[in-house]
């Protein structure tokens, strides 16, 4: 039934899907209205409901239609969201695990209700539940509703990174009526949030239709319109920018950067975000469980040559698991694995593979991946490695890689919250193997501890060292082999204006204007 449902939606909103953009030519010469802001996307969001979808396109879209608790602002400090301020307190034991919120109050829901602390509650309960997202929410133990607009969130040990991870979209405030009228499977097609813009229209593997939202309780959208295309294929979205099809494309390859630069219709707007491009090895499968095997792969990999080649100045060269853009970083400081062929050759031998060994890549369709794929397939075979490339769909890619199938893929993580407990736990320890990030399904003991040390130290200076040895420790163990730190580049018609980038890599969208 659920199944049919689903089907008879997707069939109304194409026949409906023309009336509410058949107003608009998509070219630059024959564009009569300034209401609609097109954006390309790179693939279809897996599922818009916050606790349900952990996968950059979905947080993307859903930074624009729903609030959190706090927010990061565009210098990484926390801000207000739906809560106008909080103060920690301490519990029985005179521990800070308690933060109380005040609510700002007469926001509203896309729907007209009221957003209380109820609703707090109510998200923040099901994102605690979520596998999906309860690497973010894992640490409330528990929410309490003082009256409509005053909630207290409570956490099991005294959680320092806990305003960062509530800023995240994953922690978004949701209508509870909607979820409850909707359910739980449909509500991530019709999601109901209170933020500067609403979805109206979703087309499964084709767009995502947002409108203003009038009754939105911060700075209005300054466009009514966004319209979101799927545009998997990189040289469609190029050619519908040059052309007007397209307004905004977000991390465009790096070979067509200078292209852009030099079209008189488009700008470039580029700046430092924290992403970590990498190969990840899966150590619960042979050969990667030795870690001689995954050393010998880090020095067979010329990543010098390779990201000058494929970045062609974006960036700069991985030199471990944090961007040296997040806090407590060392990333210049790591000890790296030079380009060794014979180092590579000798390590496989004493691990037993003196005449190297067959395996998979896998990756989604990105053009610099894929060219990530090529260079490492033949610089791998130089040591005996036979490397098969897989060009998976994306949400396929991120369900099968989360369960393991996979032996090596290539896969970027960003420290969306600016904390290193983010970009460390979810990707390196135990409780976090598969879905929750982990999918190199590597940890130790020691850095097991080192990260729950770290994520509960108050005194600033010591959780960065303890940052610092797990970084090492991580370095050492070679789950990845860092390929790229990352940098945040993006094309715009000229005409679009108020686009700023922010470091978590997703940007606001409500702020956006046309230049008449």
């Amino acid at each position: 039934m659920k199944r049919f449902y689903s089907i008879i939606l997707v069939a109304l909103l194409v026949t409906t899907v023309f009336v509410s953009t058949g107003c608009r030519r998509d070219t630059a010469a024959t564009r009569t209205r300034r209401d609609t802001l097109v954006w390309a996307l790179n693939a279809m969001p897996l599922n818009l409901d916050p606790a349900l979808g952990n996968d950059m396109t979905s947080i993307a879209i859903m930074l624009q239609i729903y609030d959190t608790l706090v927010v990061m602002d565009f210098d990484m400090n926390h801000a207000p969201g739906v809560a106008e301020r909080w103060q920690f307190e301490n519990d029985a034991q005179g521990n800070p695990t308690r933060i109380r919120f005040f609510l700002k109050r007469g926001i509203k829901f896309q729907n007209g209700d009221d957003l209380t602390a109820h609703d707090v509650k109510f998200s923040l309960d099901r994102a605690v539940a979520s596998p999906i997202t309860g690497f973010i929410t894992g640490n409330i133990s528990g929410v309490e509703v003082v009256n409509d607009y005053e909630v207290i969130v409570s956490t099991s040990f005294p959680f320092v990174p806990i305003l960062n991870n509530l800023a995240h979209p994953l922690t978004s405030i949701v209508s509870t009526r909607a979820v409850q009228e909707l359910g739980n499977d449909m509500f991530g097609l019709s999601p109901v949030g209170s933020g500067p813009y609403r979805v109206t229209n979703i087309v499964a593997g084709d767009r995502i239709e947002l409108t203003r939202w009038e009754g939105y309780h911060g700075t209005p959208a300054r466009i009514d319109n966004i319209l979101a295309r799927v545009m998997v294929d990189p040289a469609t979205r190029q050619i519908e920018l040059e052309t007007g099809g397209v307004d905004i494309i977000w991390n465009i390859p790096s070979s067509d950067i200078a292209r852009n630069m030099a079209h008189a219709e488009v700008q470039v707007v580029r700046g430092p975000n924290m992403q970590i491009d990498n190969i990840t090895m899966n150590t619960s499968k042979p050969p990667f469980d030795d870690v001689r095997v995954r050393r010998a792969i880090n020095y067979a990999l010329d990543m010098e040559t390779m990201v000058q080649s494929v970045y062609r100045g974006m960036g700069q060269v991985a030199r471990g698991p944090l961007s040296p853009n997040v806090w407590a970083s060392i990333h210049d400081q790591l000890p790296h694995f030079e380009f060794n062929q014979a180092r590579a050759r000798q390590l496989l031998a004493e691990a037993g593979y003196p005449n190297g060994f067959s395996t998979t890549l896998w990756l989604n369709e990105n053009p610099m991946r894929m060219d990530i794929a090529e260079i490492t397939q033949n610089m791998l075979r130089e040591v005996g490695i036979n490397v098969e490339v897989s060009i998976l769909e994306w949400g396929g890619y991120l369900d099968r890689t989360a369960r393991g199938e996979h032996d090596m893929m290539i896969i970027g993580w960003v420290t969306v919250t600016g904390d290193p407990d983010y970009g460390l736990h979810p990707t390196h320890h135990t409780v976090s193997l598969g879905p929750h990030g982990n999918r190199a399904f590597w940890a130790t003991p020691e850095t097991d501890r080192l990260l729950d040390e770290g994520r509960a130290e108050p005194n600033p200076v010591r959780r960065a060292e303890i940052y610092a040895e797990v970084q090492r420790r991580i370095v050492d163990g070679a789950p990845w082999v860092y390929i790229w730190a990352g940098e945040s580049v993006n094309a715009l018609r000229a005409d679009v204006r108020g686009f700023r980038i922010h470091p978590s890599a997703s940007h606001p969208m409500w702020t956006l204007y046309f230049d008449e």
